[in-house]
């Protein structure tokens, strides 16, 4: 609304922005054509193709752009030349011009007189491309999606002062996203994300899915809360509104893992061994082998060890590849240090890498 306490201008919009990693990747769906839409189809000459509108004839461009597409064109009803604007020639050419008139596809006007409309079928319709400008019967706005937050938790609870509305997000994933999109919210705030892709699985039978980050407190009591109601149904009475179905997990952060770069000591060390694992082969961890508990794992042809001791500083050297019973291609150890020359570690095909942490202290 208004803001009358501005000092020049009250501001009325928001941007999206929009991103691709490389530009040949990008791609934007169109959006459902509506009953708003489809209500501006007819059908006045009963034409067998069904509900049509007419569009315009002419293009943007001008005929010094575009001289093959300024020419006259005779309206069948009344046999008038009818030439168009120099500025906005004919979108289509003679030859396509004489096509469309053969196919049915031109409109003269209620009254046969006018000039040349396109007929454009609803059938052919397959969507809408968006637009550069969302007001708020396309998007909603702030004081929607208040009522909307309120609704769920009620008017004395903590209030957002800029809450998003699930229309918002849901044409923003109209656009971008398909039906087994998993969508990421690092900024999850009141649970807005969450609330738009259930609404849209409901509505579309879709299986997308969410990640939500937030780091304030309220993360379990709103965030999370709001995507139970929504998924169990809130309101009561004429209010009430039904369940989209659904589920989700909830988690909190442990330990990090690293502190200034160091292994954090409050780590368990088989979570060290699940994340080291893990950004090596992308992999999950699999079960320790009783005869070689330093071993991770074998990936494409790589033996991953992890040669880790909680209070003791640990070395590769001729010990423990005598210790090594698992057959591989090429080995990956870790280590708090390495005493095998470059040459035998290239004989073994083995890449040494250092544990991060700080021995002096062991």
């Amino acid at each position: 609304s208004r803001a009358n306490d501005a000092k020049y201008f009250s501001e009325q919009h928001d941007h999206i922005l929009i991103y691709a990693k490389q530009k040949n990747l990008f791609f934007l769906n169109k959006l459902p054509v509506e009953e708003e839409q489809t209500s501006r189809y007819k059908n006045p000459d009963n034409d067998p193709r069904g509900a049509w509108q007419s569009i315009a004839y002419n293009c943007n461009k001008n005929a010094d752009e575009r001289p093959n597409l300024y020419y006259p064109v005779i309206n069948p009803n009344t046999g008038k030349e009818i030439w168009p604007d120099r500025t906005r020639v004919w979108s289509y050419t003679k030859d396509r011009h004489e096509e469309n008139v053969a196919n049915n596809l031109v409109y003269w006007g209620a009254d046969g007189r006018g000039k040349p409309r396109f007929k454009k079928f609803l059938d052919t319709q397959s969507g809408l491309v968006p637009m550069t400008i969302w007001k708020t019967d396309f998007a909603g706005d702030n004081q929607f999606s208040r009522k909307e937050y309120r609704a769920i938790f009620g008017t004395d609870a903590f209030d957002f002062s800029t809450p998003k509305p699930t229309k918002l997000i849901q044409r923003i994933l109209q656009i971008a996203t398909n039906k087994d999109s998993i969508i990421l919210d690092s900024f999850a705030g009141s649970g807005t994300t969450a609330h738009a892709v259930l609404n849209m699985n409901r509505a579309d039978g879709g299986n997308r899915k969410f990640i939500c980050v937030e780091m304030m407190d309220y993360a379990d009591t709103i965030t999370a809360e709001r995507v139970k109601r929504v998924i169990n149904g809130y309101g009561e009475g004429k209010k009430a509104v039904d369940g989209t179905g659904g589920n989700f997990s909830y988690y909190e952060l442990g330990e990090p893992l690293l502190v200034d770069d160091k292994l954090n000591n409050a780590v368990s060390t088989e979570k060290i061994r699940e994340y080291i694992y893990y950004m090596e082969t992308k992999q999950a961890l699999p079960e320790a082998a009783a005869d070689e508990p330093m071993l991770l794992g074998v990936h494409h042809g790589a033996a991953y060890y992890f040669n880790y001791e909680k209070d003791a500083s640990t070395t590769l050297n001729a010990a423990f590849l005598k210790s090594i019973k698992t057959q591989a291609e090429a080995y990956v150890i870790y280590a708090d240090t390495c005493v095998l020359s470059e040459n035998k570690l290239q004989q073994f095909h083995i890449t040494f890498k250092k544990i991060p942490r700080d021995i002096a202290r062991l």
